[in-house]
C-alpha cells in the first residue's frame, strides 16, 4: 500500500495525465485493424465527402509554404498539399505507427511527390521541426490525441510566429458518424475542443463548418 501511495504522489507531482483517447484508439492496436481502418481511408469517394480541394483553400495555403499532416494515416491528403505549396515548399507526414507511414510513403512515391519528407511520431509529439512551419493540419485526428496537452505545446513549438493549427473533426452528436457512433468515439464537442486548445496558447480564427452535420472546421493561431 505504502508504494502504491509513493507512486500516486510522484505521478500527480510530475503532472503525468491519463490517456483520454482509449475509446477512439480501440480500433487500432493491431495492424490487421489499421488495415482494416485504410481501406475507407483509401475509398476513391472519399474525396467528394472530405473536399480536400475546398479544405487547401479554407485554410489558407499557399505555395511556399511549410505544412504538416499530422495524423497521415495512409497519406490521403498528401498529393494535394503537395501540390498546393509547390516545389519551392514543403510537406511533413507523421504518424505514430509504421504500416501507415510505409502507405503514405507509397503513395507519395507512386504520385512522384517530391516535396514530402515523413516523421515518426509519438502519442505525445509528432517530432516536428521546431519553428519551421506555416500550418500543421490535423484532418480526422485530434479525438485520437491521447495527451493533447501534450500534443498541442508540440505542435506550437513547431509553429512559426504566428502560424496556425487547422483542426477538422467530427461533431460529437448521433449523425456525425455511421450508426451513431460519434457518441462514443469523439470525446469534445465543438466548443469544448475550441476551449482545450485555446487553453494551449492559441486563439481561435475562424470556425466553419465543413461537412453538413458531420464535420467542422476550426483554423487557430499560435499566441
Amino acid at each position: 500500500m505504502k508504494r502504491i501511495q509513493v507512486f500516486v504522489a510522484l505521478a500527480l507531482a510530475g503532472g503525468l495525465s491519463a490517456q483520454v483517447a482509449s475509446q477512439a484508439n480501440s480500433g487500432y492496436q493491431t495492424q490487421q485493424q489499421r488495415q482494416s481502418v485504410a481501406k475507407g481511408l483509401a475509398d476513391p469517394a472519399r474525396d467528394e465527402r472530405q473536399k480536400p480541394r475546398e479544405l487547401i483553400k479554407a485554410m489558407g495555403l499557399e505555395p511556399g509554404m511549410s505544412v504538416a499532416d499530422v495524423g497521415t494515416g495512409i497519406g490521403y491528403m498528401l498529393p494535394f498539399l503537395s501540390r498546393r505549396v509547390g516545389p519551392s515548399g514543403r510537406v511533413i507526414a507523421e504518424d505514430i505507427f509504421d504500416d501507415f507511414l510505409a502507405s503514405a510513403k507509397q503513395r507519395a512515391q507512386n504520385q512522384n511527390l517530391e516535396n514530402v519528407t515523413f516523421v515518426k511520431g509519438t502519442d505525445t509529439d509528432p517530432k516536428l521541426p521546431e519553428g519551421a512551419l506555416d500550418i500543421v493540419l490535423a484532418l480526422d485526428v485530434y479525438h485520437h490525441f491521447d495527451y493533447p496537452d501534450k500534443m498541442l505545446a508540440a505542435i506550437h513549438k513547431a509553429l512559426k510566429p504566428g502560424g496556425k493549427l487547422v483542426v477538422v473533426e467530427y461533431y460529437k452528436r448521433s449523425t456525425a458518424m455511421a450508426n451513431g457512433r460519434a457518441l462514443t468515439h469523439i470525446r469534445l464537442d465543438m466548443a469544448d475542443v475550441i476551449k482545450e486548445i485555446e487553453g494551449n496558447h492559441f486563439h481561435l480564427l475562424m470556425e466553419r463548418e465543413h461537412i453538413p452535420d458531420s464535420q467542422y472546421m476550426l483554423v487557430l493561431r499560435k499566441n
